[in-house]
């Protein structure tokens, strides 16, 4: 409410967590009260929050909104027990959501709860535009992900090229939203996010491209439908505290608080 303030729980104190975290201690009308972290990392994050707020190991009965950003399993374990108690809740990981059932489920706790989840847009813009295109009807949806070589490592890009010697752009895999989620799974959110807001997993295609031309992580959709036609271009700088994140992540979240306190809202 506009002129209150706003508690939160945090889910996750990581690269992004703190983040939020450090960036809201400016803004006195969203406080975080509590972080919650693993049992083994709880003493460790007290320390660095201090007396600002109280590191937990489970979403307090008192919580009112909750903002995860601890990665998949915090649905899991988290999420959707709050969801079921009825409490608030916003979420980053929603790759997540290409897990079978797992939409299904934490539809269901938030009915039970009476509670409302909302699905940020994390490191993609545009999500307004293509949630208000598909109640017209979407037909096509394309995302292209390109990141240089190096941002491939680790994952099953290493047994389709050698990313050692690539001199030109090579796609490492084409297929649905879903798919890509299950074999990238570290890549899913921003595809998952825009299946989400379009036509879902299955007829969302999905191309992910190692490129040894660029050193940004590119993100690129085309959307076509009853609306018209829409394309997308996002080269985002990363966290400075982690690389592998998007800057623009973070900002989504400290949006999404603002505007719970906002007079005005966009």
């Amino acid at each position: 409410m506009p002129g209150k303030t706003q508690a939160v729980v945090l889910i996750g104190f990581g690269a992004i967590g703190s983040a939020v975290f450090r960036r809201l201690q400016s803004q006195p009308q969203v406080r975080i009260t509590h972080v919650v972290v693993s049992a083994a990392s709880q003493a460790k994050v007290q320390q660095q929050l201090g007396d600002l707020a109280q590191a937990v190991t489970r979403v307090p009965d008192e919580a009112t909104l909750v903002l995860e950003c601890a990665g998949h399993s915090a649905l899991m374990a988290h999420v959707l027990p709050a969801l079921r108690r009825g409490v608030e809740c916003a979420v980053l990981s929603v790759g997540a959501l290409s897990e079978p059932g797992l939409p299904e489920q934490l539809e269901d706790a938030a009915r039970a709860g009476a509670a409302q989840l909302h699905l940020l847009a994390g490191a993609i813009g545009g999500i307004d535009a293509i949630a208000a295109a598909r109640h017209a009807g979407i037909d096509e949806l394309v995302y292209t992900g390109r990141k240089p070589p190096v941002g491939w490592r680790g994952s099953p890009a290493e047994q389709v090229v050698n990313l050692d010697t690539l001199h030109e752009p090579t796609v490492i895999l084409q297929a649905s939203a879903r798919e890509a989620a299950r074999l990238y799974p570290k890549n899913a959110n921003v595809a998952a996010t825009l299946s989400l807001a379009g036509i879902g997993l299955d007829r969302t295609q999905v191309r992910l491209i190692a490129d040894p031309t660029v050193s940004e992580n590119i993100h690129e959709y085309e959307v076509r439908g009853a609306f018209g036609e829409m394309r997308v271009v996002m080269r985002g700088k990363p966290l400075a505290e982690n690389p592998k994140t998007s800057a623009l992540t973070v900002l989504s979240a400290l949006r999404f608080l603002h505007n719970r306190v906002a007079p005005v809202t966009l």
